[in-house]
Order: structure tokens, then sequence, then C-alpha cells
């Protein structure tokens, strides 16, 4: 599943061609959702935002259609009347004066209100959004010590979405490792010290994602190893998927275990753990 990196990414994609346009058409693939599409069409489009792993297309009739790629959903933008070569199913569209943002294979879209995004049942109980609702390093490191969360493998915590919305498998796998925090570990066996480097961790990785398009490592690192000659595939993570290989600080090779219901990538020897 896409995490709030590349979401944010498709959201900026789709905000670039109609932000600020006015919709022509809009078109839903699901009967319950056809009344609205008179509704929204002559409609501006005044915002498209994320919140976590889902997109916010917002009108300025006071409506916004709220849609969770889950798996297989996909964004596309194009232009005029041409469609994108793809055997995926459209679900939701809005067409512009130049260009038309398209979004197939997704299943979960509705149409909200005000009220409706506030009573939404995934929304109302997301977290802060890393990328667009971003907490000070202080107050992340307060909410990964507070009573609701302290006592919750971090590993597993990090997948929550109502802890912070976007996150996902591996983007806790490699926060963690530059944290230096085993996934079992939890905020309670950490130290004061130990829980500002990891919110700053998290809010770096966060970042880094977002700008390089899913890769992880520091600039420096996949300057070297492109240099190398590794493909893409090779310079993305530290440990997410590196299960067997060397890891990149220490060479001890990376393991693989199921944390929090998904399997999670860490080093022995760069995250020991509090109690091993």
């Amino acid at each position: 599943m896409p995490e709030g990196p590349e979401i944010r990414r498709a959201a900026d994609r789709v905000a670039a061609a109609i932000e600020g346009q006015v919709a022509d058409e809009v078109f839903f693939a699901f009967d319950e959702l056809k009344p609205f599409e008179s509704r929204l069409t002559g409609q501006r489009v005044t915002e498209v935002t994320t919140r976590g792993k889902a997109i916010l297309t917002r009108f300025e009739g006071g409506l916004s259609v709220y849609s969770h790629n889950q798996l297989y959903g996909r964004w596309y933008v194009m232009r005029g009347e041409r469609l994108p070569k793809t055997r995926r199913q459209l679900r939701f569209a809005i067409s512009t004066r130049e260009r038309r943002a398209l979004l197939y294979s997704a299943s979960d879209i509705e149409v909200l209100d005000s009220q409706g995004e506030r009573d939404h049942a995934f929304l109302s109980r997301l977290g802060p959004d890393l990328l667009s609702q971003a907490p000070p390093v202080d107050s992340l490191a307060e909410r990964f010590a507070d009573t609701c969360f302290r006592r919750r493998q971090l590993g597993a915590l990090l997948l929550d979405q109502g802890f912070a919305a976007g996150l996902g498998n591996y983007l806790r796998a490699e926060i963690l490792f530059e944290a230096g925090i085993h996934p079992r570990d939890r905020a309670a066996d950490c130290s004061p010290e130990q829980l500002v480097v990891l919110a700053k961790r998290t809010l770096a990785l966060v970042r880094r994602a977002y700008r390089t398009r899913g890769i992880t490592l520091p600039p420096s690192l996949v300057t070297e190893l492109k240099g190398a000659g590794v493909k893409r595939s090779g310079f993305r993570f530290w440990v997410y998927g590196r299960q067997g290989h060397p890891c990149r600080r220490c060479g001890r090779q990376v393991v693989a275990a199921p944390v929090g219901g998904r399997t999670c990538f860490w080093c022995p020897t760069c995250q020991p753990g509090a109690s091993r």
C-alpha cells in the first residue's frame, strides 16, 4: 500500500492539474455517488490535500470527495480527452478545460460535507499527518511517551494511523533503524533522549521519502551506490526488504520477523533492543 509520501506526491500532481479550475465534468463509477456528479460539475476545485493515506478533493460548494487508494488505486493526470493505457477500472474523474484527474481501481470513495469529514470513521481517528500537519519534534517525542502509547511495541505503534497518519511498513523499519531502536521495544523502554532522536528521525525520514519518491537512504550514500552501478531497488532502503543482506553500517545480516501483524526488518547489532 502506498504510504503518506507517495499519496502526498499523487495529491500534488492532481492539485497542479486541477486546483483552482472549474470542473467541466465529474464522473463517479458507483451508483450511490452518481447524484453528486451534477452537484459538483460547474464547481471550482478549491483544494487537493491529504490526511495520511487519504486524499480530499474539495469543491467551492462545500463538498469534498474523500478517496483512499488502498492497495490498487492509482491517480493519472491527462491532457484533453486522452486516457491512460491501463486495464484498471476508472472510479472517479474530474475534467477541467485543459486537464483531467482520473482515479483508477480505488473502491473507497465518498462525498462529504464539513460535518461528514469531522465524523468520518477513518478521518476522525487519524493522528497528526506528518507531512501536512507535522508536529514539532518535542511534541512528537511527548506523543511517543503518552500513556496511551508508551507501552506498545514501537514497530506496531508506527503502523497505527491513530498515532501518526501516513506511516507504513517501509517507513517504520527505516525510522527505527536510523533511531537505533529495536521494533519490539516500547517507548517505555527508551530514555527521553532516545525518544527525541526517534521523533527527529520519524519527521526527517517522512520528508526525505517525500522529496525522493520513496528513497530513505541519505543522499551521499545514494550517490555512492549509484556511482557503483547499483540500480534504484538497491539504493532505496537501509533494512526494509533486505533480510539476509549485510547491514549497510555494521555488515551483520538484516533479519525479518512479524511485528504488529506485518513483517518488519532490522539489524540485530545496530538495533539491539533495551533488554537484549
